[in-house]
């Protein structure tokens, strides 16, 4: 009787017994990219499954598969397929046992938008705001902490999450506007789940996530389509070289090479010329590459097809479900070169008017240039990077040293001049991110703290070759020392949080001195904003004489004449000396005083002065 009952109970419920028996291998955790888009250029897609001993199972599609990688950790199926052709819609997936279907999801192809491939990238006709979100403004403190998150908001630590966020940026948007900045890049916002110090967002633990601290996806791209009805472009900071030791991946990696192991931890040795040391040691070059940039912060193996492609699809997709302008690439020069190389050309051709620029932290020009595409010095060696953008750090550190250098033959204002002269080096002179600092460095107003120091150097920023960036508070006077810690640099913008006892966001909240800051850079850059010939012009400088530098960028049909008196006294400029510059032309208007300009035998210019003339 016994046996005659378990034969009638296996036959009758046998197959529902079967499917109860399967809920933990068959329940699909994360598909990523979540969707995708009709008629991309990158058509073929690698799209990652993960669930809990999926890999048992065969796969079915209605989009043809290409091709089906399983890894030795059975959580993962890499299911590769060819969108070409195909119109947007739903299409489904399938997981099977033998003949049985498991499990069915339906994967979505969207339609682009228009004229999508041929978004505009920023150019050198922007200004960029690079802002910390989570220390410039609060707009929504309902989203300070959450639940799932591990590190909660408490503005009394200095190195805390004090609670900035997307809604902030949005509600500020005119005010970096009429600042004569045309284009907002902002620290990390995909989701950093570290216990401290998450606040910068460069350990991110989801890559298509938002930190839910910031906000949510919608509201990003709710924050590009406000930034385009006002013109403006928002270039989101990407990173390629690690994640944070949180991200989920980490506890369960999909390959043991997902990430570089050593096994486990290695400390990178920041010697990024071993990137082109025709000389180095494989040795040093590996402890570059493929250490850890710190210990939290997993180093991420682009040489594993898996990781690139799902790094390329991840870029990609931010771009066209936002509505990105750029991408500014974190610690660009850490990565495998080859594979990053690929990554970047992939983005380009899916965008080829995009622009991305790469931070390549380095205090040589050659070696830098070797970093942007088609540079004459990376062709010696038949490497490119397809990186249209570089950052000019040498010319940082030439400000951070030439107005308060005593001046001597190689210090001062000679520092400014040699920056300039390997221009000749680079292969996209004007495609080059300019600035005095940024969310890593000392503040300008720390090193320099007269706010004439500060006018010359945005004088500087705003008429040389290239792209200025400018930092957040700076524009206001906001100071901090490095030396100090992040933190300092790194402070919350008065006025982005209810309770501050002043908001400089308003102008009549403004103190004198701050007004002084924010008034001349206001000027300066939204007088750029309508002059191609500092966009695209050419530059003549000439040699600093008594710390005065004078230059001119120019055009066929129009020229600019910028004077940078470094020197604390009167100097009076011979104007024969410029003649090649200046024939044809008799005066002209210094935007700056707002004065007629009268250009005869010589010229005075007070101490610690500039002077911008727009030549008649």
């Amino acid at each position: 009787m016994k046996n005659n009952t378990a034969s009638f109970i296996r036959k009758r419920f046998g197959a529902l017994l079967f499917l109860f028996s399967l809920p933990i291998f068959a329940q699909i955790q994360k598909v990523e990219p979540p969707f995708w888009w009709a008629d991309m250029h990158h058509s073929e897609l690698q799209i990652m499954l993960y669930g809990k001993n999926i890999g048992q199972f065969s796969v079915e599609s209605e989009l043809p598969i290409v091709n089906v990688t399983k890894t030795e950790n059975p959580n993962y199926i890499f299911v590769t397929v060819d969108t070409k052709n195909k119109p947007e819609g739903n299409y489904k997936i399938t997981l099977l046992n033998s003949k049985r279907k498991i499990t069915t999801f339906n994967y979505e192809l969207k339609k682009r938008r228009e004229d999508s491939a041929l978004r505009k990238g920023f150019d050198s006709s922007d200004v960029i705001y690079l802002l910390m979100p989570d220390r410039f403004a609060n707009g929504n403190p309902q989203n300070d902490s959450n639940p799932k998150l591990n590190e909660k908001a408490d503005r009394k630590l200095p190195g805390g999450r004090h609670g900035g966020d997307i809604q902030g940026i949005i509600n500020h948007l005119d005010y970096i506007k009429s600042l004569g900045a045309t284009a907002i890049w902002s620290t990390p916002m995909c989701e950093d789940n570290d216990e401290t110090y998450s606040y910068h967002t460069y350990g991110q633990s989801d890559v298509y996530q938002i930190d839910a601290r910031y906000g949510t996806n919608e509201d990003y791209k709710r924050l590009a389509s406000e930034m385009h009805k006002r013109g403006m472009k928002l270039i989101k900071d990407y990173v390629t070289n690690h994640w944070g030791w949180k991200h989920w991946m980490i506890d369960d990696l999909p390959t043991y090479d997902w990430i570089h192991q050593f096994p486990g931890y290695a400390q990178s040795n920041y010697r990024m010329s071993t990137q082109m040391d025709v000389n180095t040691s494989e040795f040093d070059k590996k402890y570059c590459v493929s250490g850890w940039f710190v210990k939290s912060m997993p180093d991420l193996n682009q040489s594993n097809p898996l990781v690139l492609n799902y790094l390329i699809q991840n870029a990609i997709w931010w771009i066209e479900y936002a509505d990105l302008d750029g991408l500014r690439v974190d610690t660009y020069s850490y990565n495998d070169k080859e594979p990053i190389a690929r990554w970047t050309k992939a983005i380009m051709d899916e965008y080829p008017n995009f622009n991305i620029v790469g931070e390549v932290w380095l205090h040589d020009q050659a070696q830098i240039s070797y970093w942007q595409k088609d540079s004459p010095i990376s062709a010696i060696q038949s490497y490119n990077t397809y990186l249209p953008s570089v950052m000019d750090f040498t010319l940082h550190d030439a400000i951070g040293e030439a107005f308060r250098a005593t001046p001597s033959w190689d210090k001062g204002m000679i520092q400014i001049y040699d920056n300039f002269v390997n221009d000749f080096l680079y292969k996209d002179i004007n495609n080059l991110l300019i600035f005095a600092e940024n969310h890593d460095t000392s503040r300008i107003n720390e090193i320099y703290q007269d706010v004439k120091d500060y006018q010359l150097i945005m004088t500087l920023l705003a008429t040389v070759r290239g792209i200025p960036q400018l930092y957040y508070g700076s524009e206001i006077g906001m100071r901090g020392d490095k030396s100090k810690g992040d933190a300092y640099i790194r402070q919350d913008f008065p006025g982005g949080w209810a309770d501050d006892k002043q908001n400089a966001f308003t102008p009549a909240q403004r103190t004198e001195e701050q007004k002084q800051y924010f008034d001349f850079t206001s000027k300066l850059f939204n007088w750029r904003k309508t002059k191609p010939v500092i966009h695209y012009g050419k530059t003549k400088q000439y040699l600093p004489q008594d710390e005065v530098y004078v230059y001119f960028r120019y055009t066929e049909t129009e020229s600019v004449m910028v004077i940078i008196n470094q020197n604390k006294e009167t100097q009076m400029l011979d104007l024969n000396r410029f003649d090649e510059s200046l024939k044809g032309f008799y005066g002209g208007k210094d935007i700056i005083s707002g004065k007629n300009i009268t250009l005869q035998k010589d010229l005075q210019i007070a101490g610690k002065t500039a002077m911008v003339i727009e030549l008649q």
